[in-house]
């Protein structure tokens, strides 16, 4: 059975005094004394070496006791223990540091305290349903909005298994993602992502389920505003000219007897009337295009010569192309030709009235996309909020579906389009943004 620590000292400590402890008896009772003398002598070189290893054992074992009251303090979660300095020594110096390390416990665990509370209120607040799930696809974790779309409790729903919650389906395939979906809480549209996280060494999978319908019926409302807003211009533009000419006609053929130009008078109303029936005609075939444009049929296809094709249709002014490199996209050709074709339209629309016209295109590669641009030195863009509204146009005889198309071409790429003004120099520019690949 191995001798504890307290123990060893003890008999270490023995063994170093009895050598001196051996001698001082033999001197006391070799030389000539009086017996209680020896007796006293005796007493005393007995007695202070076990005083010596009581005192040296206290001074051994209580600082460890010490530091020992402090780890399992610490083991348990209690912060609240501090030990007594002691002092510049070694044993002193061991103290205090393991009072720094309480110290910086309690601190961590408070910060943590407050992170928890605020992730908690956080997660109850948010209107985005939140799931946690172990390896065996248990539910461990839901937030309300969680309870809400289940339509169950917490206390009912922890611990039951994905399947049973009908979220199973939910925790692989493409995140995110958008479904239609049926819960007890509501049916609508909603985004899902899932990732995989690890609490405490174990995989965990987090899903996030988020309503859609809501942002989708607002996004519908302001489009059907802006959409009933270009008609109800568009229609009125038609309607009001057509219903004064008629209300004209109507009174010359009511007088008695008619004018002499009567004629003439018919045959120019009727006209205008035929014109703006037709202009109303375009304006619904433009709306129709607008609405059936196909899928991008993709291949793959080198950028500098659509550049260099799409330049040569523009021949009010040559296009400065800037830059010389090649790359190859996988785009439908061409689409992306009736984006260039549009935009480089507007900046010679622009530019036209320009002392020195200047229209510029450019292409680079930037991570993994491709980065085309357009730049002009016109005007610039008085209303840029405006811009890819259908309908909405600036010029004379626009149609407004231009830069609406534009867009949607692009979107169907997976790219963006964006119009701004020039920050150093006058003009606007015109950026392209398609996938590399």
């Amino acid at each position: 059975m191995p001798i504890n620590y307290e123990r060893r000292i003890f008999a270490l400590t023995l063994l170093a005094i009895l050598p001196a402890t051996g001698i001082a008896l033999f001197l006391i009772w070799w030389t000539e004394r009086e017996a209680w003398l020896k007796w006293a002598l005796t007493t005393i070189v007995v007695a202070l070496p076990i005083l010596f290893q009581l005192g040296l054992r206290n001074q051994v074992s209580r600082p460890l006791q010490t530091l020992s009251n402090l780890l399992a303090g610490l083991r348990e979660g209690d912060y609240s223990i501090n030990a007594r300095s002691g002092g510049g020594d070694a044993m002193g110096l061991v103290i205090d540091e393991a009072n720094s390390l309480v110290e910086t416990m309690r601190e961590q665990r408070l910060g943590a305290l407050e992170a928890t509370a605020l992730l908690q209120t956080v997660m109850a607040k948010i209107d985005v349903a939140v799931f946690t799930f172990d390896n065996d696809h248990k539910l461990r974790l839901v937030n309300r909005s969680g309870e809400r779309l289940l339509g169950k409790p917490v206390e009912r729903l922890l611990g039951s298994e994905a399947p049973a919650l009908g979220l199973e389906e939910f925790l692989s395939g493409e995140s995110p993602r958008t479904v239609q979906q049926q819960f007890a809480g509501g049916t609508g549209r909603w985004r899902i992502s899932h990732t995989t996280i690890r609490e405490k060494g174990r995989p965990h999978e987090l899903l996030v389920i988020s309503d859609l319908s809501r942002e989708l019926r607002e996004e519908e409302r302001i489009a059907w505003q802006r959409l009933v807003r270009v008609f109800g211009h568009e229609l009125n533009n038609s309607l009001a000219p057509i219903k004064s000419i008629a209300g004209s006609l109507c009174s010359l053929l009511k007088q008695d007897p008619p004018p002499e130009d009567l004629n003439d008078d018919l045959s120019r109303g009727l006209g205008v009337v035929a014109a703006r029936a037709e202009s109303l005609d375009r304006f619904l075939g433009s709306y129709a295009r607008l609405t059936r444009l196909p899928k991008p049929q993709k291949k793959e296809t080198e950028l500098a010569p659509l550049i260099e094709r799409v330049t040569r249709l523009e021949t009010r002014l040559a296009v400065q192309i800037e830059t010389l490199t090649n790359t190859k996209l996988m785009i439908d050709a061409d689409q992306i030709e009736q984006v260039l074709i549009n935009l480089l339209r507007n900046a010679v629309d622009a530019v036209h009235e320009t002392d020195e016209p200047n229209v510029r295109i450019g292409w680079a590669q930037k991570d993994d996309s491709i980065q085309l641009w357009i730049t002009d030195n016109g005007p610039g863009l008085a209303n840029t909020s405006n811009l890819f509204v259908p309908f909405f146009t600036t010029k004379p005889h626009g149609s407004g579906i231009g830069l609406a198309l534009s867009r949607q071409i692009i979107d169907a790429h997976d790219g963006t389009l964006d119009l701004r003004n020039q920050v150093d120099s006058q003009g606007c520019v015109a950026s392209i943004r398609l996938p590399a690949g």
